[in-house]
């Protein structure tokens, strides 16, 4: 049985904050619900079911917040799904939202994720000594430092790279009106100068915690086709693929995880990609900490394993490069966890759109959004294009 062909029609998020306390949480994805279904010249009553996604509970301590927000979300009467996969949640979530449009189930789908880190504190929450699981040792940072110890081992890489990867996503988010962090006097040296938080990860190599909400409409080709004819584009849906693995596993490779791999090889093959660094015009990949840019270029196939350092010390995934990556500033400058991956994915899809304001690349019509969460233990991506498929 074929797919039914999926575009992205409609997209809204918030403005992203450390504290947005002029909400709640069910106001904060109204908010971005809200500005997507403007964009889609859509109301709540077009809406046939909500899929929303967020990361653990225990970071607000909020135990299955979906059963409130079903009201916000317009769904009363209608389906609505949760999704988690931990830090991947918003990628994931979208794709869930694609597959029920896909299967022929429903012709318009709102998916929206979010998070709110304010009325938490997710660092300690990830540091919490649980039964019969390794320690994280002081958060997220603590536990991938390591792993990126290894990967400077094992490529060679010259220490400067993740100054290089951190200063060029902040500039990319001074163009992007709704980024949390809009630093206009970061310089090479300032970033070289900060503290040492998990060595090698210094703090301004570091994703802020924010608060924040991501939406998106997705319609079938019907709808798709219906909103091209009045003149608004729709990101086409070309591929999409989730993986996950074992963070236990003995053989496990940090820097490379198989899962991620994995997930890239299937959705570039559903996509019609056979050389990713030529066939992809740019990138939102999931970066909470910058060395992970040239770490994730080898794992998504744009650089040999070794090399993907190399790609950001000559500028080629600079906003005018020829790979640009994290146009939007990326997670090292907006990070609500929850919606952290449907942000990249929003990213890729407002490229393909030619609505990326000024942090749009000129001329991209196919685009790749990438998540991963947990322990580098869930992938989820997806390439939409501006071509119908």
């Amino acid at each position: 049985m074929g797919k039914d062909r999926v575009a992205v029609v409609g997209i809204g998020q918030t403005k992203h904050q450390a504290t947005r306390g002029d909400v709640s949480m069910a106001g904060l994805v109204r908010e971005a619900a809200s500005r997507a279904l403007d964009d889609a010249q859509m109301t709540w009553a077009d809406v046939d079911a909500v899929v929303i996604g967020k990361a653990p509970d225990f970071f607000e301590g909020v135990m299955m917040p979906e059963l409130f927000l079903a009201d916000a979300l317009g769904a009363t009467g209608k389906p609505l799904f949760r999704v988690h996969t931990a830090g991947s949640v918003g990628g994931s979530t979208a794709i869930v939202a694609s597959q029920l449009i896909e299967a022929g189930i429903h012709e318009r789908v709102l998916t929206v994720a979010f998070e709110k880190q304010s009325e938490s504190e997710a660092m300690w929450a990830l540091s919490l000594p649980i039964p019969f699981t390794p320690p994280l040792h002081a958060g997220a940072g603590g536990y991938f430092a390591p792993h990126v110890r290894s990967y400077i081992r094992r490529s060679g890489s010259p220490d400067h790279i993740g100054m290089l990867v951190a200063l060029k996503d902040r500039q990319n988010g001074l163009k992007n009106p709704y980024a949390h962090l809009h630093e206009h006097d970061i310089t090479f040296d300032s970033i070289k100068e900060s503290m040492m938080l998990w060595d090698p990860i210094r703090y301004a190599e570091t994703c802020p915690s924010s608060d924040g909400a991501c939406a998106l409409v997705l319609g079938s080709e019907k709808v798709a086709e219906a909103a091209a004819a009045e003149g608004r584009q729709p990101a086409w849906i070309k591929g999409t693929a989730m993986r996950s693995e074992p963070t236990l596993s003995a053989e496990r490779d940090t820097v490379l995880p198989l899962g991620g791999a994995l997930c890239a090889a299937d959705v570039y093959k559903q996509a019609g990609i056979t050389d990713p660094r030529k066939d992809v015009d740019c990138v939102e990949m999931y970066v909470p900490f910058s060395w992970f840019e040239p770490m994730w270029l080898e794992n998504l196939g744009f650089a040999e394993p070794g090399d993907g350092w190399k790609m950001t010390e000559e500028g080629a995934t600079a906003l005018d490069g020829d790979l640009p990556v994290n146009m939007s500033g990326g997670v090292l400058c907006t990070n609500p966890i929850g919606a952290s991956g449907m942000l990249r994915f929003a990213e890729a899809a407002m490229q393909v759109r030619g609505t990326a304001g000024d942090h749009q690349v000129e001329g991209a019509r196919t685009a790749v959004g990438h998540a991963y969460g947990g322990g580098s233990q869930f992938f989820a991506m997806w390439v939409v294009g501006a071509d119908k498929p």
